[in-house]
């Protein structure tokens, strides 16, 4: 693993850095590919690898399936699949469309934490289709990695392949941006000098992200999070819900508060976007509590710049931008929670996982240096996430054997 800290292409314009990626996507033609990890140089090796030898090996895992992740790579594997409804800040552009994200996805897993894996971009057209193809891949993967699924149809894939699959399922948008908020607020709290228990939390933005950030910072305990969408407050019962919006709706604002965003954000001292561009205003970071804290993650353009946030009056302000010294970004996360999933053989990615991980994750960052977490090229940071999640999916009773140490 590299530990150099690459320069941050900020020199470059929107339309120059898209130029340079596409040349770069270009000459490459593809961001991995497959080597083989054993020689195959002459009639021996044949033998050990392929017929005959290799049938001792399938006698073996017939015998006792968990060998197969013993005797062959299914343990370091997983399959990143998409189906391109969800795809970055592009939309719904389908699963061709998909492929270099999913590629690259496969590449930092790789690099940054060792984990193999294979990019699957499906052409399907609906959610019992995408279920039942996956799960006919589970033998040949130690997990599923869900990526640019749309909502509200990955929360039902997500929720049905938890049931019928005995591997994790990680779906990023949700795990894996969930985790890398609440290590960003822990951090951002101990900068304000706030408390969880009197902490105030507007979340905007409803789809996967959004509702899946929600529940996570309710394992926080906050004061209060109240959770909105382009229509505004959620409440329950509120028109233009979805099952999964009435159950977040429920949990965040049993009381039935109503009203628009700026409504929600009068007296709030943080704001979570996983929205859109341009969805804050200054005026609206005004209303907040004096010295609030400001994540506006919306990709590629944030609800606000985090520039404009501070000069409202936002003590800290985070975006998801590589160019912000305080970016938050899930990849942060998902390649220490997959390794640490697979080391301990885990069945299950479960909330108490990505707590974990956010936990092991916030110290890291150099609060005193003016980083609210750390750099993704910090080699402390995938060790630390793998043996905190190895260690609660023991304790949570999901892990298929113990971790290591």
């Amino acid at each position: 693993m590299s530990r150099t800290i690459p320069d941050p292409i900020t020199v470059l314009s929107d339309a120059a850095l898209a130029d340079a990626a596409l040349r770069h996507h270009r000459q490459a033609r593809g961001k991995i590919e497959i080597r083989g990890r054993v020689p195959l140089e002459g009639p021996a090796d044949l033998a050990l690898a392929y017929t005959p030898g290799v049938a001792a090996a399938a006698a073996a895992i017939a015998r006792d399936p968990d060998a197969s992740y013993t005797y062959t790579g299914r343990g370091n594997l997983v399959a990143i699949i998409s189906d391109g409804t969800a795809v970055l800040g592009l939309g719904r552009v389908g699963p061709l469309a998909a492929l270099p994200v999913i590629e690259g996805k496969a590449l930092l897993l790789k690099h940054l934490a060792g984990v193999d894996a294979f990019p699957l971009a499906l052409a399907v057209e609906d959610v019992a289709t995408l279920v039942t193809v996956v799960r006919a891949l589970e033998p040949t993967f130690g997990a599923i990695v869900l990526e640019d699924v749309a909502a509200p149809a990955c929360f039902a894939v997500v929720e049905q392949l938890e049931q019928q699959l005995e591997i994790p399922v990680f779906h990023d948008d949700q795990h894996g941006t969930a985790a890398a908020v609440c290590a960003a607020l822990l951090n951002a709290l101990r900068i304000t000098g706030r408390r969880l228990e009197e902490t105030r939390i507007v979340v905007n933005g409803a789809g996967a992200a959004g509702l899946a950030t929600a529940r996570m910072l309710l394992e926080l305990r906050p004061a209060s999070l109240l959770v909105c969408d382009s229509r505004g407050i959620l409440a329950p019962g509120r028109a233009g819900m979805n099952p999964y919006k009435e159950a977040v709706a429920r949990a965040t604002n049993p009381g039935g508060r109503t009203g628009s965003l700026a409504e929600a954000l009068e007296g709030a001292d943080v704001f979570v976007g996983l929205s859109s561009a341009g969805a804050l205003k200054p005026e609206d970071v005004r209303r907040m509590a004096p010295d609030p804290v400001v994540f506006a993650l919306a990709n590629p353009e944030p609800e606000i710049g985090a520039e404009q946030a501070r000069d409202a009056g936002a003590a800290v302000a985070a975006t998801g931008r590589s160019d912000d010294p305080n970016q938050i970004n899930n990849v942060l996360i998902y390649p220490g929670l997959l390794k640490g999933a697979l080391e301990v053989r885990a069945r299950a990615i479960t909330p108490g996982m990505v707590l974990a991980a956010a936990r092991a994750l916030a110290p890291l960052a150099d609060l005193d240096g003016g980083r609210l977490l750390p750099s993704i090229w910090d080699p402390r940071v995938v060790p630390a996430v793998a043996d905190a999640v190895a260690r609660q999916a023991a304790a949570d009773g999901v892990a298929r054997q113990a971790p290591a140490g």
